[in-house]
Formats: C-alpha cells, sequence, structure tokens
C-alpha cells in the first residue's frame, strides 16, 4: 500500500496509512526531521480495517476539496496548513506535483498528540450500542429513554487513544488523557474539540445537513508550540452527516449518512468478516461516490 513516484518533483514516499500517503523532501532523511510533508488523499475505501478493491474514483479529490473548505471556515483556529506555492523572483512555483494536484495539502509537521478527539451530537454507532449496557458512552453518564440517533443533551468529548499502526484505537477517559498528555493540554484538546465542533454543527445545519459526530486530532506547533488542528478535518470519512429534513421525517433512511456505510453494510451482508474481502460492486462504488459528491454540494455549494 504505497503511494506514487514523486521523486521527479523532489518529493519522497515516507508513509501510506489506510487512505493517505505522506511525502517529505528528498533529502530529509525522515518523517520526525522533516519540516513540512505533503499529504496526498487515495481513492482507497477502508472498511472493517481492511482496505477495499476498486477504490472510489475522486474520493482522494473530494476529501481533500472538503478540508480546505472546512479550514477556511474555521478562522482562528490554528491549522497545519502551509502556502502551496512560492515566489522566486517573477515566477510562482507550484509546490504541489501536478500529478496529485487537487489531492494533497501541504502542511507543516507538528509534534502530534496520541489522542483522536471524538464529539458526539448524537447518540448512534458505537455510542447507541455502549448506552444500552450502561447508559453511558465512554464513561459519561446519559439520562434514560434516549434512542437510537437521538439527539444529545450537548455534545460530549468521548476520546480515543491513537493506536501504534495495525492496533485497534481505544476508548478512554478524559483522565486517560491527562495521563498521556498532561493537564492543561488534555483540557485544551477538549474545549477546543467542543468549540470547533459547535461550529461546524451551525455551519452544516444552516445548509440542511446534520453533523452527529466528528474526530479530530492536533499536534503542537514545533516552532511556537500553539495546539494546532491537522490532518483532515471534518470530511465525510472522519465524520457522520445526515440529512436534515429525512432525520425530521423520522423514516427508516432517517439516518442514512454521507459517507462509505453503504460498503459497510455491502460488506456485512456478503462477507463473515475472515479472510480477504471481496471486491466491491460497480454499482455499491457509484453509489458510494455519489454519497461524497452529494455531500460536499450540500456543504459548499460547489
Amino acid at each position: 500500500m504505497t503511494g506514487r513516484d514523486l521523486a521527479a518533483d523532489g518529493w519522497t514516499h515516507a508513509y501510506s496509512g489506510k487512505v493517505r500517503d505522506l511525502y517529505i523532501e528528498s533529502g530529509v532523511p525522515d518523517l520526525a526531521s522533516a519540516r513540512r510533508v505533503l499529504m496526498v488523499a487515495s481513492d482507497r475505501v477502508s472498511a472493517f480495517d481492511h482496505v477495499l478493491e476498486p477504490g472510489i474514483p475522486g474520493k482522494g479529490e473530494l476529501l481533500t476539496t472538503l478540508s480546505l473548505w472546512w479550514f477556511d471556515q474555521l478562522t482562528g483556529v490554528p491549522n497545519h496548513l502551509i502556502a502551496d506555492h512560492e515566489l522566486h523572483g517573477d515566477t510562482v512555483t507550484d509546490l504541489i506535483p501536478e500529478a496529485v494536484a487537487g489531492r494533497a495539502m501541504l502542511a507543516r509537521t507538528l509534534d502530534m498528540f496520541p489522542v483522536e478527539c471524538v464529539v458526539r451530537g448524537y447518540l448512534v454507532g458505537s455510542g447507541w450500542l455502549e448506552y444500552q449496557q450502561s447508559q453511558s458512552v465512554c464513561g459519561i453518564a446519559l439520562p434514560a429513554g434516549l434512542g437510537n440517533g437521538d439527539r444529545l443533551p450537548e455534545p460530549i468529548y468521548t476520546p480515543a487513544w491513537k493506536a501504534p499502526m495495525g492496533e485497534h484505537d481505544e476508548n478512554i477517559s478524559f483522565e486517560r488523557t491527562v495521563e498521556l498528555v498532561g493537564e492543561d493540554v488534555a483540557a485544551s484538546l477538549r474545549d477546543l474539540s467542543l468549540e470547533i465542533f459547535a461550529r461546524a454543527s451551525a455551519i452544516a445545519e444552516a445548509r440542511g445537513v446534520i453533523l452527529a459526530d466528528t474526530k479530530f486530532e492536533f499536534g503542537r506547533n514545533r516552532d511556537n508550540g500553539v495546539i494546532t488542528l491537522a490532518d483532515e478535518v471534518l470530511t465525510s470519512d472522519s465524520s457522520r452527516y445526515w440529512d436534515a429534513e429525512l432525520y425530521a421525517a423520522g423514516g427508516a433512511d432517517r439516518l442514512a449518512s454521507f459517507d462509505k456505510q453503504i460498503v459497510r453494510n455491502w460488506l456485512s451482508a456478503h462477507w463473515d468478516m475472515t479472510g480477504t474481502p471481496p471486491a466491491l460492486p460497480a454499482d455499491i462504488v457509484q453509489q458510494t461516490a455519489a454519497r461524497y459528491r452529494e455531500l460536499i454540494e450540500r456543504l459548499t455549494g460547489r
């Protein structure tokens, strides 16, 4: 699972996740030494900890477009983006290679915190499953009588520990985040996450879309120590969005999300979770791509 060969453009492949490929400038020994990194979103799609075939055409560009749009909306929140061009005399040089234009972001490297900052505004997914057992989510007690998909009295912060590659992330308590990053940083991560979620929710609701939950990642700027928003932000891969009109109508599809849930549903029905997952049918790929596009159109008007 490797990225493109961008050596001719001055970039060396350094790391591949399930969806993103990271590149550092040629001559820089490793990610830890890099001052800036090229983040490229692929068309790969993953579910149940497996990268699936085929990918979703255009997904990388859609995810990048949405992240960049959200970074623009979140004025005042420091983020990891840096200028993707340089001026040499009278010539403007693009730093993002043409081969990955539209699907790449140029970012400063940060000292990342080992915490996924999850915020939930609605009771759904793993939160709903846990609530049925304990009337709580990640140790946060909730009122009795809530149903699947119900709006919570107020958004809750439910962090997770970012496990090493190949291991599963683990839901943790706020107290555990204090042990991991210190009391001041833990409080800042929580407060920033809840603030960004509230701002994003209002923006989405004004466009007829509900932001049910999301996750953020933060790091510390190596130059000034500022806690900085990083990675993708508020995309359909990191967030759960619903159509507000459908949700209000209360039908069977009220919790249909603008993401790869179509893929998860198909896999659950056609795979026993052992061995290699089957290839995705063309219609499932097309439906998933359409959901990604629809969310961008709804939010950005593009």
